[in-house]
């Protein structure tokens, strides 16, 4: 799986976990909501200072570019490095 499939992943599965579901079980794909190449590009970056906010079914997710997940504003998944990798 490349970095970029692990960002996308790990936004699905927080998402999915703070609705008590499987990820396919969302009945979305965050494709129908953002722009998951844009979401790669910016993961992909050398420059961590960035932040992505977008709304989904139920809810606002924020990444920011030190690999940090919000949905609504809670902070739901935050690597132990800086910027997304291998914590993905």
């Amino acid at each position: 799986m490349s970095l970029e499939q692990h960002v996308t992943v790990a936004i699905a599965h927080a998402i999915a976990e703070s609705e008590g579901r499987a990820p396919h079980r969302l009945g979305y794909s965050l494709a129908n909501y953002v722009d998951t190449d844009a979401i790669e590009r910016l993961a992909q970056m050398d420059n961590h200072e960035w932040e992505l906010t977008f709304s989904v079914p139920g809810h606002e997710v924020t990444l920011d570019g030190d690999g940090t997940i919000a949905l609504d504003g809670d902070v739901v998944s935050q690597p132990d490095r800086g910027g997304f990798g291998e914590g993905y």
